[in-house]
């Protein structure tokens, strides 16, 4: 239980950034959706989907090539260096290449009167795909609090400059006599979204540069060609994970129906906007699983050679299966306090939380089973996996989205996850063997689906007594579920 323990504690530590600084961007979602229209909203999250398959594309693996490797002793001195040589040549090719054909790009997106727009998205990301090894540098070192601290001031700055530049500035220029600020601030605007994050990359950069510099240890070819062995199949089953993480907002814009009489353009992007708002509620959980990830994955490496490993990555898949649970039920039995987060305009889309909810919890399952082949080399195995995946994505959206809309995408998310745990757990067991408890785990979701169907038929009239007994049905899960952790740490003693 030791090490347990300190994967729980290292987890809230960079939970702190990453659950909280999460949680703060999730704030300006109802900024966003009070200020902005559907369909300007629906311009930020189309950009912002695009950005997950870009980020994997530039960091080609190098995160999870830099905790292994960075095990090996006589490899360690360079792996670092050599690594960010890579990125940061990477990068400037990107941007370079972004701004050299910034016109035919901004078409082909359907933003041909925004370029401003692609030009400041490309350079946010080439400095974060840069930016991320130097973070999981300070993870590998354990160095938490910095980790935390430079998130943390990243998150700030960006609501900073959000709040001054959509709420305050425009504030003030309405009873301002200064022509350019009324010009340009009157009412809000899209682009300083792009702008405060910019800004905020920028100065994330620089507080790391120092780290960047201090490691300076030469750079070795024949090292960085290992590196990209064992990292380009994690760069391929990660661009077919971005297919499942994205394709969902992107399809919108190919496959919907447009109604008769509507702006077809104007229309896509209101339904883009209605599913990213409703999405980011149920991000939630996606938030605990990337803070989980981001202790779990060194926490993993470093398991993987004591004899009980196997073991311990069964207790955790539990663990994480009965918290993001937990974090189910309590959102869906509160979902009348959560909406309050979106804009009333945007409430359409409520009916798809449960099922993107889900569809994350699954998400963190597929994470869990994929140390597996991670540990062993395999990652091979990781490119058949979310390649089926993304075929059930891509074909579940293209069948259907015509049909049903943003449904038919929150649909195929739950769908490609839930398969794609079940091929993982299925090769896991052929080719590691890791005893995870079926039973346990089948018991927590048959649990969360009876409270859930209790919750949805039995209804009170009365608020009080109606939070009273929601409240009720989440100390029942609670009790329930540590109650057979309990019983089954007996059992195993």
């Amino acid at each position: 239980m030791g090490v347990i323990k300190k994967l729980i504690g290292q987890t809230a530590i960079y939970g702190m950034s990453t659950i909280i600084g999460r949680f703060l961007n999730f704030m300006l979602v109802p900024l966003y959706t009070r200020c902005f229209s559907q369909s300007e909203y629906g311009v930020v999250t189309e950009l912002y989907s695009y950005t997950v398959f870009l980020m994997i594309f530039l960091t080609y693996g190098m995160e999870t090539g830099f905790f292994r490797f960075v095990q090996n002793k006589e490899d360690q001195p360079k792996v670092f260096s050599t690594i960010m040589t890579s990125l940061f040549s990477s990068s400037f090719i990107f941007i370079g290449l972004v701004l050299i054909f910034l016109g035919p790009i901004s078409n082909i997106l359907g933003y041909a009167n925004h370029q401003d727009f692609i030009m400041i998205m490309a350079v946010i990301i080439g400095i974060d795909a840069f930016t991320s090894v130097p973070f999981a540098k300070l993870r590998h070192e354990n160095k938490a609090v910095k980790f935390a601290g430079i998130k943390l001031t990243n998150i700030a700055i960006n609501i900073g400059l959000n709040l001054l530049l959509i709420i305050v500035l425009p504030q003030i220029a309405k009873t301002s006599s200064n022509a350019w600020l009324t010009e340009h601030f009157a009412t809000p605007n899209v682009l300083w979204i792009f702008i405060s994050n910019l800004i905020a990359s920028i100065v994330t950069l620089l507080l790391l540069l120092p780290d960047i510099f201090k490691s300076r240890n030469g750079f070795d070819y024949s090292l960085l060609k290992r590196i990209l062995s064992y990292s380009w199949p994690l760069l391929i089953s990660g661009l077919a994970g971005s297919i499942n993480e994205v394709y969902d907002r992107v399809s919108l814009r190919y496959f919907l129906t447009i109604p008769d009489g509507a702006d077809a353009s104007q229309y896509i992007l209101s339904q883009v906007g209605i599913y990213g708002a409703n999405y980011k509620l149920a991000m939630i959980i996606s938030l605990f699983n990337q803070a989980f990830r981001f202790a779990a994955e060194p926490f993993f490496f470093s398991r993987m050679k004591e004899n009980d490993s196997r073991q311990t990555y069964a207790k955790i898949m539990n663990y994480f299966t009965i918290f993001t649970l937990f974090i189910f039920l309590g959102i869906i039995l509160y979902i009348d306090v959560f909406k309050l987060f979106i804009g009333t305009n945007f409430h359409d889309g409520l009916n798809i939380i449960p099922i993107l909810l889900m569809a994350n919890i699954f998400l963190g399952i597929v994470f869990n089973l994929s140390i597996w082949y991670k540990v062993t080399n395999q990652t091979k195995f990781g490119i058949g996996i979310t390649g089926f995946g993304a075929l059930i994505t891509l074909g579940i959206n293209m069948i259907f989205v015509p049909m049903y809309g943003y449904v038919a995408c929150a649909w195929a998310t739950l769908a490609c996850y839930v398969l794609m745990a079940v091929l993982s757990y299925n090769l896991c067991q052929k080719h590691y063997g890791i005893p995870y408890k079926l039973g346990a785990l089948a018991f927590y979701f048959i649990l969360t689906g009876i409270i859930f169907v209790v919750n949805k038929y039995i209804i009170f009239d009365n608020l009080i007594v109606s939070y009273v007994f929601k409240t009720m049905l989440l100390v029942v899960f609670i009790l329930m579920s540590v109650g057979n952790e309990l019983r089954m740490m007996k059992l195993e003693k």
